[in-house]
């Protein structure tokens, strides 16, 4: 109710994103769907429309630093063995998805994050003779993306990647190996084009 009332008279989407520094306790849409049991939360977050926190198991947490904002639909699920930490001033467009499992997913302070990005922090198995929803999950280990990345519109990045720090990764990348700081990189896989 706090959360429709304070949005009354507010145009939609990033307009709102100002009442989240109104308040220490932030911006919360009224239509999240929040596990608020693990969700650890500084000071100012914005979380928009219809974003969803899911975690499964006792051992999954979900951080967001001071300032982070999640805009409209994205989603974040932290199953057993994973956990996705967000550092400060983080700002995360619509419809990106956070999935860690087995190993964890660590975003830096002040990255830039482009709609319909995805990071994986696992990988389902694909022997034969085996329905894949039976199979083992495996991962190359945690994701982590340094502090003051950029990551273009719809890009993916998969287990055991690390993006060093002013790091871009073009539009439509699938990351599958280290970018060093200060790399331009794009492609599928992407590779680094030139240093910034």
């Amino acid at each position: 109710m706090a959360s429709r009332l304070a949005a009354l008279g507010m145009l939609p989407y990033k307009n709102r994103v100002a009442l989240a520094w109104l308040h220490p306790n932030g911006y919360i849409a009224a239509s999240a769907e929040l596990s608020r049991a693990d969700l650890r939360m500084g000071p100012h977050v914005f979380i928009g429309e219809r974003v969803v926190v899911y975690r499964q198991g006792n051992t999954a947490p979900v951080e967001l630093g001071e300032g982070v904002e999640l805009h409209h639909e994205c989603m974040i699920e932290a199953f057993e063995g994973g956990t996705v930490s967000i550092g400060s001033r983080t700002t995360i467009q619509a419809r990106c998805n956070f999935a860690a499992a087995g190993a964890s997913i660590s975003i830096g302070s002040g990255v830039q994050i482009a709609q319909l990005c995805g990071f994986y922090s696992f990988d389902h198995g694909f022997m034969p003779n085996q329905p894949i929803y039976q199979q083992p999950i495996t991962t190359k280990g945690p994701i982590t993306i340094e502090d003051d990345v950029w990551l273009g519109f719809n890009v993916i990045v998969l287990s055991g990647v690390r993006i060093g720090q002013g790091a871009v990764i073009g539009a439509g990348s699938v990351v599958t190996r280290d970018i060093p700081s200060k790399a331009i990189a794009a492609g599928v896989p992407a590779r680094v084009l030139r240093m910034r």
